[in-house]
């Protein structure tokens, strides 16, 4: 994982089963490349998870990309690839 993105992304057995997860929160990379998916902008994900930053964001995108783009928890979580997070969003490679 880019090292700007790899401390931000954790994942213990003891926290969530296991699933990767935002570093000091329960939010998993699921839920947020899920809010992604349906279309809520990054802005809005994180006026509703104030702890999160945007970065976190990124590393979820991340992490997703180097998950091979089909899954982050053993279950689909898009049927396309994601290429960005919102308009004027260079994706990670």
């Amino acid at each position: 994982m880019n090292k700007k993105y790899q401390d931000r992304i954790i994942a213990d057995p003891k926290i969530m089963t296991g699933k990767p997860i935002i570093k000091g929160t329960r939010i998993t990379v699921e839920l947020v490349l899920r809010l992604l998916g349906q279309g809520m902008a990054v802005e809005k994900i994180l006026a509703e998870y104030p702890h999160l930053k945007k970065e976190d964001i990124y590393a979820a995108i991340h992490r997703f990309k180097r998950a091979g783009a089909s899954s982050c928890s053993g279950k689909p979580v898009f049927s396309t690839r994601v290429t960005s997070a919102e308009p004027g969003i260079v994706p990670l490679s």
